[in-house]
């Protein structure tokens, strides 16, 4: 079985094709390119360096958010697009669940964390016990009710993100020892790791594919900024 992976959901790019259980080919960048010109070049690149075509595809894993509005949006389309084209399923996974899975041995919480800006966070914890288990459910956090609900674990805390470093010295302050780095090979998510996980997962009914939406866990600001403005209308 043939899979095309796809991580668009924040800064960092991850594509990967998976045959089989043997990673075909990968690839991961982490610079501030928009995704919308970069993640179709870099599909078409592992295409042509593995000599395969869409057409060999027999599954999509994605994945679903949260992160970047502008970023699920686009991996989303791309990978609905050829599920839908190819009559193939489509597969999604948390963006926060790929990161915790680079991590796999640590016998203690990882916590995922992605700067959602603000002093505002995307985040999720984990035990790497019973594949992943969820000890915080993904979610958008301010960063102090997060590290509250971390420190209340009294364990150590492995985090993990490329994001990590910005808001490490407030972790810190809230954690003191508990709160350990990941080692930044494993910051970045990974499109193998990607397949992996829904692979884990029941495979859909191929037609199932229009129903597949994003998973963002706030609503967009220009959406939260027309709310204010309805009900400041309502009390005028």
């Amino acid at each position: 079985m043939i899979w095309l992976g796809i991580d668009t959901a924040n800064t960092p790019l991850a594509i990967a094709l998976v045959k089989d259980g043997q990673v075909i080919a990968e690839e991961v960048a982490n610079i501030k390119l928009n995704h919308s010109g970069g993640a179709m070049p870099a599909i078409d690149r592992l295409f042509a360096h593995t000599k395969m075509k869409p057409a060999d595809l027999d599954a999509i894993a994605v994945s679903e958010g949260p992160g970047s509005y502008t970023g699920v949006r686009i991996g989303v389309t791309i990978a609905k697009t050829l599920a839908w084209t190819l009559n193939i399923p489509i597969v999604g996974v948390s963006s926060l669940k790929v990161l915790a899975a680079n991590v796999p041995y640590f016998p203690h919480v990882i916590c995922s964390l992605v700067d959602a800006r603000r002093q505002n966070v995307y985040a999720g914890a984990y035990s790497s016990k019973d594949s992943l288990e969820v000890i915080i459910e993904d979610g958008h956090y301010e960063l102090e009710q997060l590290l509250n609900q971390l420190d209340a674990l009294n364990q150590p805390i492995l985090f993990v993100g490329h994001d990590v470093e910005v808001f490490y010295e407030k972790i810190i302050e809230c954690l003191g020892e508990r709160a350990l780095r990941a080692p930044y090979p494993f910051n970045l998510p990974s499109a193998s790791q990607l397949i992996y996980l829904a692979e884990q997962q029941p495979l859909p009914a191929a037609e199932t594919v229009h129903a597949f939406v994003p998973t963002y866990k706030r609503i967009a600001e220009a959406e939260a900024n027309w709310i204010k403005e309805q009900k400041a209308k309502q009390h005028d």
